[in-house]
């Protein structure tokens, strides 16, 4: 999945949970997918789902006309001074186990990215539930870009946040993965005690102490601020 089809994948969602909140949220929108410096910018993304921007270029500049990776040269073949002796078949095939339930991603979509995926979705739900008029703009918006067969599975089956938060070593990347939530949940009002919970929770997955949580919450706050009055 290219860089566009992530921004459009993640933005969409975005868009859906905020569309249907009951809050204001010009500031948050605007903050999170405004465009190039958004938060939500597509080296973001990138970053978040698991795959830095410059391995990305790379990758990119290697690709031949047709699409696909340009392989490297082969090397020269070495003049055969006798017999080709073939080597010898193996004795035994080598047995790969089923990957376990649950761990497989959609095809296309990363493991990390993935985690953002749900890690939106369930902001959108931070409040305990996520009412029919919130859910059809979440799909409304997966459908616009031709998301809505990943995302409806995952609406149906929520996964819980101990689940989408664990297994992240980078601290950039767990702040950023706070910051998102905390973002969606906020919207540009106050935080409401259940959403506090919920937010208090994912902290906690996310091995993020009480000073992390109050300088994050601030600085998207006050950027949230910023992109209402622009």
């Amino acid at each position: 999945m290219d860089s566009l089809n992530v921004e459009q994948l993640i933005g969409s969602v975005i868009q859906g949970a905020l569309g249907g909140k009951r809050k204001r949220t010009r500031g948050v929108a605007r903050f999170l997918t405004g465009g190039k410096s958004s938060f939500l910018n597509a080296s973001t993304l990138l970053a978040l789902g698991g795959l830095a921007w410059g391995v990305y270029e790379t990758m990119t500049q290697s690709t031949g006309a047709e699409g696909s990776p340009t392989p490297p040269p082969a090397p020269p073949r070495p003049v055969a001074s006798g017999p080709v002796v073939p080597p010898p078949l193996p004795t035994s095939v080598p047995v790969v186990p089923p990957p376990l339930p649950g761990s497989v991603s959609p095809p296309g979509i990363r493991p990390e990215l993935l985690r953002v995926l749900r890690l939106t979705l369930s902001a959108a739900r931070a409040d305990g539930v996520l009412s029919a008029p919130e859910r059809s703009a979440i799909l409304a918006q997966a459908r616009s870009v031709g998301a809505e067969a990943i995302v409806t599975p995952e609406l149906d089956a929520p996964r819980p946040l101990a689940e989408i938060a664990s297994g992240v070593a980078d601290m950039r990347v767990r702040e950023d993965l706070y910051t998102l939530a905390f973002s969606i949940v906020r919207a540009d009002e106050q935080v409401l005690d259940d959403e506090r919970r919920y937010l208090d929770e994912l902290a906690r997955h996310l091995g993020l102490d009480a000073a992390a949580i109050t300088r994050l919450e601030q600085q998207a706050a006050d950027r949230i601020a910023a992109a209402s009055r622009d």
